[in-house]
């Protein structure tokens, strides 16, 4: 079978004063090989249905599967492992970790997955390198321009090779030409046996994907119409 990740009848509510449904009834089959962009105007739930994929959040009813286990969402521990080996999650903020430097900030998640120092060091040093920013390994992050930070940010999803990476308007806070760069190499982690979804307001960066999907009203709709010219 193909399908990486099986969302079925995926339901998210919030309640405040009253219940606001952000999501409703979902479903979707995302497939090996593929990349995803998720498209929508703010509040749509792009933000809420990667939160949900990366399984930091719960869903309010509703099936998510990731191969061919069905996710128990009260089943924090296995979850958590789940995140570690199979999903690298890329942020708009970047989310790294102000008192460690580019190095500390990619080896610490991948002590996650079996807390060997000297490999997690080696590991992350490579991918850093491959990546274009070993000169500044040892800088913290304030010491760091955007493009740089998202690039340490991508290098910290990747480092335990995951089959699933997801990443919530991964430029936002970039210019075009820094945006561009990051979504190259965004691109060219494609692989047959990796997906890659992200969210964006970008529409140039948007129709760049195999799959376009776009969230409105709870629902989701599909569009396959890639725009194959280069970046």
């Amino acid at each position: 079978m193909n399908n990486l990740i099986q969302i079925k009848n995926l339901q998210k509510s919030y309640q405040s004063d009253t219940k606001i449904k952000v999501l409703n009834k979902l479903n979707f089959n995302f497939k090996k090989g593929k990349i995803y962009s998720l498209v929508g105007p703010s509040g749509s739930g792009k933000s809420t249905l990667l939160n949900l994929l990366s399984l930091i959040d719960t869903p309010s009813s509703g099936i998510i599967k990731i191969k061919d286990l069905n996710i128990n969402y009260y089943n924090k521990s296995l979850n958590d492992e789940i995140r570690a080996k199979k999903i690298g999650i890329i942020y708009q903020d970047k989310n790294l970790l102000p008192d460690f430097n580019a190095l500390e900030n990619v080896y610490m998640a991948r002590l996650a997955l079996d807390n060997n120092l000297d490999k997690a060091i080696n590991d992350s040093t490579k991918i850093i390198k491959k990546l274009g920013i070993f000169h500044r390994i040892k800088h913290l992050p304030t010491e760091l321009s955007g493009g740089e930070k998202q690039r340490v940010a991508i290098a910290r999803a990747l480092i335990n090779s995951p089959e699933i990476i997801l990443a919530d308007e991964p430029t936002g806070s970039l210019d075009h030409k820094n945006a561009k760069e990051v979504f190259k190499i965004l691109f060219k982690l494609r692989s047959k046996n990796r997906i890659i979804i992200f969210a964006t307001h970008n529409r140039y960066f948007a129709n760049k994907a195999d799959c376009k999907l776009e969230l409105f009203s709870g629902r989701i709709r599909f569009t396959n119409a890639r725009n194959k010219k280069k970046f």
